[in-house]
């Protein structure tokens, strides 16, 4: 066996220890060394048990060898930005007191002026009636439509545009419309009903136009009056005559509030099977002892028009109350028409039409 070279030391130099590996300095990892690499000298006494690994955690990678040498320095940090010179502050001046405004002036600035969307043209003339507060854009197309607004001494039409300098004028009979709540009396025909629509029928307010306006009105038509009408009073589909529309909340209180006392006349066309007539019995059961949804209806007037129509006079309006009531007493009917409400009578008002309630008319 080749005898090793003797190693020359260093004057002060610790001599080597035999027993020891000798480790070569390398960036490979480090490989697990055999049992039979492991001289017996460098083995424990007592080996340790292994401590088993979990599952869960992966297997620790191999450490290389410790670094010699150095360290390297860490990078030192970029220098902060310098800070902006602080702008000069600003002083206010004293306050002073406010020049007093005129009364002009405060209406101007609390008036809202209208956005014109073309100012070469002008703002519309029912957008300026309205950011004056004549009226609202509603009312200042119906007052233009009806030749009520004119521009400059021109009647005005509607969509025109005006520019500030330009003379508005408003006919006082658009502020006495604008002031004053209509009553419409409406003779209905088969076919539509008092309310809303339903079912598809149109209600009875669709029939408030100017072409349904009858020709012995002199009171002329304006499109307001078609608007927030409301029936004072129900009037079945398969019913007609007389329905009161209104925008007049006193009026409609007063024909269908709970204790109204206005009479409504009604002609009745009815069939009935009996051999000898209608007896008296049915008759009185008519004009008083019959109840509705467990309500005793109020006494009503009950006589013969002719041989087959009855005149009843009613001091309520239940839901589809006459026929009920005839047919609790074996009658069935056939038609059914209302002619007078209070002292306002239907009079030669065609079917479909309708007319303005005239001052002088009271319920």
């Amino acid at each position: 066996m080749a005898e090793r070279p003797t190693i020359k030391l260093k004057p002060g130099a610790v001599p080597r220890n035999p027993q020891r590996l000798r480790v070569r300095a390398t960036n490979a990892p480090r490989k697990a060394a055999t049992a039979a690499q492991i001289p017996a000298a460098a083995a424990p006494a007592t080996a340790r048990p292994k401590t088993p690994q979990r599952l869960h955690a992966p297997p620790e990678p191999p450490r290389g060898p410790r670094a010699t040498g150095p360290r390297p320095l860490p990078p030192r940090p970029a220098p902060k930005p310098a800070r902006p010179a602080k702008s000069e502050r600003r002083v206010l001046g004293p306050a002073v007191p406010a020049t007093p405004a005129t009364p002009a002036t405060l209406q101007a600035m609390l008036r809202p002026r209208p956005v014109n969307s073309k100012p070469d043209e002008g703002i519309r003339l029912s957008k300026v009636l309205t950011e004056r507060g004549i009226a609202s854009r509603r009312e200042a197309d119906d007052w233009i439509a009806a030749g009520w607004v004119r521009v400059d001494g021109q009647m005005a039409v509607l969509g025109q545009r005006v520019r500030p300098e330009q003379r508005i004028d408003i006919d006082p009979a658009a502020r006495k419309e604008q002031a004053r709540s209509v009553t419409i009396l409406l003779n209905k025909p088969v076919g539509y009903v008092s309310g809303q629509a339903e079912d598809g029928y149109p209600p009875a307010a669709s029939l408030v136009t100017a072409a349904n306006l009858w020709a012995d009105e002199k009171r002329p038509f304006h499109p307001g009056h078609a608007r927030g009408l409301a029936p004072a009073g129900r009037l079945d589909i398969d019913s007609t005559g007389l329905l009161v529309l209104t925008q007049d909340g006193r009026i409609a209180k007063l024909l269908i509030g709970e204790h109204s006392l206005v009479e409504k006349e009604y002609l009745v066309r009815v069939a009935h099977a009996f051999a000898d007539g209608v007896p008296d019995s049915a008759m009185q059961l008519l004009r008083h002892g019959l109840e509705l949804d467990g309500e005793a209806l109020k006494p009503a007037k009950v006589s013969w028009a002719n041989e087959d129509q009855l005149r009843i006079v009613l001091l309520q309006g239940k839901k589809r109350q006459i026929r009920r009531m005839c047919e609790a007493v074996g009658l069935q009917v056939v038609g059914l028409k209302r002619v007078r409400i209070g002292s306002v009578v239907l009079g030669k008002l065609p079917a479909g039409q309708w007319r303005y309630l005239r001052d002088d008319e009271r319920f």
